[in-house]
């Protein structure tokens, strides 16, 4: 209703008040909240809502009038006669290779979602919705969902969170990684990552103005007798390096754990893919191993959903206060939402039926890529896990090609350059020194995967041969 434009009047200042009316009225327009054609308040009904004299709105509608803003109708009113035209569309570019589009998406890091029963989980989202709205959220996670994820790492990771632990809920890695930046680390602390390693946990660190230093790893994963001793924290892969697919071994996994015992430091450990192991019996955790130095991060959105939007922190009951404190100051915590739904979709064994499921559809998903791979005579790097292999290119320029040429084919790659720390700063990062494909093969349906795979071994023949792929 135009009876409710935002006109304030100053009666002490030194414009009348019929000037302050018309520079009102010119405002609304020009910001588009008064557009062409629109009708104004009668002069009568303004100067009862301003409280002032019809004489002032007249003079205002005067001057406008003058100017052009405005026009009388006989027996109608008075209508605005013209407004700046509305701001052109924004065109942004999407600078997201793995945004989705035409073609088919290759891109690592994804979840297989046609392995999921929708009945059951439409299921979960009808019993989650049925719950009564929130009044207050708990900072900590809804307790059934914290009791849930427990009963979950308990039967699918071996360890046994909430005896000398705390499990608090988490809006994902990302998001707990930039939480305990902020809860236990000071700007210009260091922490060590891998190298190539996750970009956005990288992010979280950088945006809490936390220094990044990278850290070489090989075929086994983290090469712990690099880790720099002015680190405060130590962030790492092990179940399944990203984005190289390397286990890191037990040896190492103690190493670890006595560097940071020996330096009075923690290590989180990102669980990537740390569900997917369907060759052997995965490793034990390094929070199962020293709970009093680890702080292990889980996410459902590789293993259901990104659209639940939530994860979990385990550590020391010292880190979670520091946590939770974090969460009290700045009034933040992950929505109640995707936890009820994820305890509603966990509480008929939904959760361990799809993730048995899970491990049912990769395994045949990885033997047509690496298949596809090998009879061309390309290289497979990676365990019989997770949900990616590596593809090696010798260099930058071999890896650009193949992304390129793949893309000019409807099938968007992934090239590790990326995933190097130098990718994102500057210091004390060293150039790129993997290049190749990281080519993920949960995300995309049966269907779309039978026909991008070879389309995408094509590619990569093409380049590391140098000659055009049969």
């Amino acid at each position: 209703m135009l009876d409710e434009l935002p006109l304030a009047l100053d009666r002490d200042a030194p414009e009348p008040l019929s000037v302050q009316v018309a520079d009102g009225l010119r405002a609304a327009a020009t910001s588009g909240l008064l557009r062409a054609s629109d009708r104004l308040p009668s002069s009568r009904a303004l100067a009862q809502r301003l409280g002032v004299s019809r004489t002032v709105i007249a003079a205002a509608y005067d001057q406008l009038h003058a100017e052009g803003w405005i026009a009388g109708k006989r027996g109608s009113g008075t209508y605005l006669t013209t407004a700046p035209a509305a701001a052109p569309a924004q065109h942004h570019v999407i600078v997201n290779p793995h945004a989705e589009g035409p073609g088919y998406d290759l891109a690592p890091g994804a979840p297989c979602v046609e392995a999921l029963d929708r009945t059951a989980w439409r299921r979960a989202w009808r019993a989650a919705s049925d719950q009564p709205p929130v009044v207050r959220k708990d900072r900590a996670g809804e307790p059934e969902y914290r009791a849930a994820v427990a009963e979950h790492l308990l039967r699918h990771r071996g360890l046994s969170a909430g005896s000398d632990t705390v499990v608090l809920a988490t809006a994902g890695t990302s998001s707990a990684v930039g939480e305990l930046a902020a809860a236990l680390l000071r700007p210009g602390d260091a922490v060590a990552m891998e190298d190539p390693g996750y970009q956005r946990a990288a992010g979280a660190f950088l945006a809490a103005g936390i220094r990044v230093l990278p850290v070489p790893v090989d075929a086994e994963g983290l090469r712990v007798e690099n880790l720099p001793r002015e680190v405060k924290a130590v962030y790492c892969t092990p179940a399944h390096q990203f984005p190289l697919g390397a286990l890191l071994p037990a040896a190492r996994r103690v190493q670890l754990v006595e560097f940071a015992r020996q330096a009075g430091i923690f290590v989180i450990e990102d669980d990537y893919d740390g569900e997917l192991r369907y060759d052997t019996a995965p490793l034990p955790l390094l929070a199962a191993m020293a709970p009093d130095v680890i702080v292990h991060l889980g996410t459902t959105s590789k293993i259901l959903s990104p659209a639940l939007g939530v994860g979990w922190l385990v550590a020391a009951p010292w880190v979670a206060a520091a946590v939770l404190a974090h969460r009290d100051r700045t009034g933040t915590s992950p929505s109640p939402a995707g936890q009820r739904v994820l305890v509603e979709f966990a509480a008929h064994g939904d959760l361990a039926r799809h993730l048995r499921r899970l491990r049912r559809a990769l395994p045949p998903r990885r033997e047509l890529v690496v298949t596809e791979l090998r009879r061309r005579g390309l290289t497979v790097l990676g365990d019989d896990a997770g949900s990616h292999v590596v593809v090696p290119l010798p260099t930058a320029e071999a890896e650009q090609r193949a992304v390129d040429t793949a893309a000019a084919r409807g099938v968007v790659l992934d090239g590790l350059s990326r995933h190097h720390l130098s990718s994102q700063q500057d210091t004390r990062s060293t150039p790129p020194s993997s290049f190749g494909i990281a080519l993920g093969y949960a995300a995309p349906g049966s269907r779309d995967l039978h026909a991008a795979v070879p389309i995408a071994a094509e590619c990569l023949a093409e380049v590391a041969c140098g000659d055009p792929a049969p």
